[in-house]
């Protein structure tokens, strides 16, 4: 038997889910569209990043400086493609986080095609009813045979 309790919460972190999906799925809409204010909105003051690009971390004011993210779009020559597959996300009352594969794709302004599939992590923390992002971690696999190469020629 389900109580009215149950039932609350289950409708209830379904809504959650369903903001959290809307916030990933705008967040690839901003880059598509080039908007850097747009993409780092979501995110909250003391955000920590973990990002494909050096270095190893970025916390707070770095990690939301809109003119990097400005100059990191504008190495690019037309549409920013990321899609999000194998989306999971788990929500607590007031944390949540979310799991990807990744796939990025476009024209670099040199003329090289991208197609690299990544790993991501998303972490958030609801304050005053909104979702908030925390926390963002990318990467993708490297090779163990010593070389210490990227395996960028992976696939789901």
């Amino acid at each position: 038997m389900t109580t009215d309790t149950e039932t609350t919460e289950d409708t209830g972190r379904t809504a959650d889910e369903a903001a959290l999906r809307a916030l990933l799925e705008d967040r690839v809409a901003a880059t598509a569209a080039r908007d850097a204010r747009r993409f780092l909105a979501p995110c909250a003051p003391d955000v920590v990043q973990f990002d494909l690009a050096p270095p190893l971390q970025l916390k707070g004011a770095e990690a939301l400086d809109r003119e990097a993210v400005e100059t990191w779009y504008a190495t690019w020559d037309g549409t920013i493609e990321i899609t999000l597959t194998e989306v999971g996300i788990t929500v607590g009352d007031d944390v949540a986080f979310s799991h990807s594969l990744n796939r990025m794709h476009g024209t670099k302004s040199d003329g090289s095609q991208v197609e690299l599939w990544s790993r991501a992590t998303v972490g958030f923390r609801k304050t005053g009813g909104s979702w908030r992002i925390t926390h963002t971690h990318d990467s993708v696999p490297f090779l163990m045979d010593g070389s210490g190469l990227a395996a960028l020629d992976l696939t789901p």
